[in-house]
């Protein structure tokens, strides 16, 4: 009996592990195909939120390029896009609304991916590159290249070393490294509130004319953006997916535990220190060329965790909340008849400050 009993129970374990092999799938998953070698396991509700938010950023694109006294009418669209514009709509599309808008989708886009990576390394909604000092970092360093260093050091450069510099100090300071959420958050707040003085000091240090404008710039402004900001941050952006899509899949399981992690081989020791890597380098990227537009890379993984109520990094939703919630944003800045074009950076700051606390609320309330 306990032979047969062995037998069985054998048998209904091979079975239990043999059954994907056979087709069956968990519920609400399917596998997403790209050519005949290409199979990716999806969540179908990933992929209604995704195309849904795509549509929607679509949508807003239309409007930022069609509303107000300066838009484009709508039948005039198609064809000023395909490259027949003329007069006023050649100077909207090419020179005043056109370059904002992709310089804004794909800022929104690095915001959103870089805040990703950092939660999912930090595993604390609250982990996110601009409350934890990298945005202000990369604000002290693109203005003191600007302005102290203009023919010898690019913005972006000098933005990827403030950043650097700012993860650096912020890594020192907790004594753990990114391994302790509590202290990286109360060490990330001192790192930004120093790299915050240092960009006022800027600003205040140099002449007049040139600290007004950078003013725009150090609150998060996508004014008088031009082709040439669109090529450098789609750059960064296209560069950096490569490699956000292969720490997709070390970051899930990394989420299951260091030790868990480490015995499916997913080494969480270098896959943290690879995205926030990556984290420092998008998040340079856009504050090269928007300034450091707060908390959008705070509140798009937040938001994407919620739409597709299920676990994981949410690299690719994340992305897309980015890029949506700048492009509404800015939309906001130029359409609102109360303010004459602030800075977008200004609005995302609003609702970003109102979001963290909620989360702060939120965390209050639960039991210790």
């Amino acid at each position: 009996m306990k032979t047969a009993d062995r037998t069985a129970t054998t048998n209904s374990a091979d079975g239990a592990l043999a059954a994907p092999k056979s087709g069956v799938r968990p519920a609400g998953r399917g596998i997403l195909r790209i050519g005949p070698w290409v199979a990716v396991p999806v969540r179908r509700s990933t992929v209604i939120a995704a195309v849904v938010a795509l549509l929607l950023l679509c949508g807003v694109a239309v409007a930022t390029l069609s509303m107000g006294r300066l838009g484009i009418a709508l039948p005039d669209l198609p064809s000023a896009l395909a490259g027949d514009a003329t007069g006023k709509n050649a100077f909207v599309l090419n020179r005043l609304r056109g370059p904002r808008l992709v310089v804004a989708i794909a800022t929104g886009a690095a915001f959103g991916l870089s805040g990703a990576l950092f939660q999912s390394v930090t595993r604390n909604p609250l982990g996110s590159p601009d409350v934890i000092g990298l945005g202000a970092g990369a604000g002290a360093g693109a203005a003191a290249a600007a302005l102290f260093l203009p023919d010898v050091l690019p913005v972006a450069v000098g933005a990827l070393l403030g950043a650097v510099i700012a993860m650096a100090v912020v890594f020192l300071a907790t004594g753990t490294g990114f391994r302790s959420p509590g202290r990286l958050v109360v060490a990330g707040i001192g790192v930004a509130a120093m790299a915050t003085a240092l960009t006022q000091y800027v600003v205040y240090a140099v002449e007049r004319d040139k600290a007004s404008a950078l003013t725009a710039y150090i609150n998060g402004s996508l004014s008088a953006r031009s082709w040439e900001d669109a090529t450098t941050i789609w750059t960064v952006l296209l560069l950096a997916l490569p490699f956000a899509a292969l720490l997709a899949r070390p970051l899930s399981i990394g989420e299951m535990g260091d030790d868990l992690s480490t015995g499916l081989g997913a080494r969480p020791g270098r896959t943290a220190t690879a995205a926030v890597v990556l984290s420092i380098v998008l998040s340079a990227g856009a504050v090269s060329v928007a300034g450091p537009i707060a908390f959008v890379s705070l509140t798009a993984p937040q938001i994407a965790k919620r739409v597709t109520r299920s676990g994981g990094p949410h690299l690719v939703m994340s992305t897309l909340l980015g890029a949506l919630l700048l492009v509404l944003a800015d939309l906001t800045a130029q359409q609102l008849p109360l303010f004459d074009d602030l800075p977008v950076g200004l609005y995302t700051m609003a609702v970003g400050g109102a979001y963290l606390g909620y989360l702060l609320l939120r965390e209050w309330k639960r039991p210790a």
